[in-house]
């Protein structure tokens, strides 16, 4: 039986954060994203296949123990969008963010909308809770 469209984007978003964002996989950009895939919101890379491999590489460099959770995941199959709403929490091991690795545990949050077409994610927009993690980093005082 084929998947429903619904279970086939569930299924990829579950996935992306499984492997991108649970075990720091970043070759799963090769498997999961289209060759054309555009982020939105690079947070300063490139916004490409390659700047989020690095974004992955750079995150789990700097939290080794990195675990994340999908908290919601809504689909929208019209659009063949998926908006997954997650949080992660590891321990602070090597620079990121301009922050010098502190050994202290953080945890942070944020939504991820995915545009997938054929079974891969063509687009990405992302909006973490920065100003929270800059402030367990000690970059920023609230």
């Amino acid at each position: 039986m084929e998947p429903t469209p619904q279970s086939e984007l569930e299924h990829i978003a579950h996935r992306w954060i499984a492997e991108g964002w649970r075990r720091g996989n970043s070759g799963v950009v090769d498997e999961l994203h289209a060759p054309d895939f555009v982020d939105h919101d690079p947070g300063g890379r490139p916004p490409d296949n390659a700047g989020f491999k690095l974004g992955i590489e750079r995150l789990f460099a700097a939290f080794p123990d990195l675990v994340a959770e999908v908290r919601d995941l809504v689909v929208d199959t019209k659009s063949r969008s998926v908006a997954v709403r997650w949080s992660a929490a590891g321990t602070h091991r090597a620079p990121y963010l301009g922050a010098e690795p502190s050994g202290q545990p953080v945890k942070f949050k944020g939504i991820e909308i995915l545009r997938i077409r054929d079974g891969r994610i063509t687009e990405r927009w992302g909006e973490w809770d920065g100003i929270d993690l800059l402030n367990q980093l000690g970059r920023v005082e609230l």
